[in-house]
């Protein structure tokens, strides 16, 4: 996940959660925004992302993936979320089985849990918690623009590594690791 520009959001004690809809209707909305899709820089190499305030409390960003890059396998710990792709194209690579929250360290998966969707411009999901995913831009020549947002706000993100069946957790950050 991106490196957040200040402190992370945090929904006051008397906020109302945003639903996983008030979430999809959010990012959409973002995506649609011209003039916020072109405020993000974007770079050649590296991606690059921009903090928004979500619905609720939540946390958002927009983010630019130059061609060829991803974010690897990852979860978003206890946060539920949703994500719409704004411009270009992503696809996502995720996992149709629930893993445990804590306490392995290699698994290996059964056949028929892998899940493949693409994600054209304007076409997005939403995930519950601890779904383990990876997004990438397959274009070898064009830059994608996303809209992500999460409740609450992210308080971790374990990192796997896959070879073939087997899962491996090789990191777990925490917000303090991307400020």
């Amino acid at each position: 996940m991106p490196a957040p520009s200040g402190e992370p959001a945090v929904a006051p004690a008397s906020a109302v959660a945003p639903t996983l809809a008030e979430l999809m209707d959010f990012v959409r909305g973002a995506a649609r925004d011209e003039a916020l899709i072109a405020s993000l820089p974007l770079d050649p190499e590296e991606r690059t992302w921009i903090r928004l305030d979500g619905p609720g409390g939540s946390e958002a960003w927009l983010i630019g993936w130059p061609p060829g890059t991803g974010t690897g396998w990852h979860d978003h710990a206890d946060s539920f979320g949703a994500f719409t792709t704004a411009a270009g194209a992503l696809t996502e690579h995720s996992l149709a089985v629930r893993l445990p929250t804590d306490g392995w360290r290699t698994l290996e998966l059964k056949d028929g849990v892998d899940r493949t969707r693409e994600l054209a411009t304007g076409q997005g999901r939403a995930f519950g918690q601890n779904h383990v995913h990876e997004v990438l831009n397959e274009s070898g020549a064009a830059h994608a623009v996303s809209v992500h947002a999460y409740y609450p706000p992210l308080p971790r993100i374990r990192r796997f590594g896959r070879t073939g069946p087997v899962l491996r957790l090789e990191q777990t950050e925490r917000p303090e690791d991307w400020q």
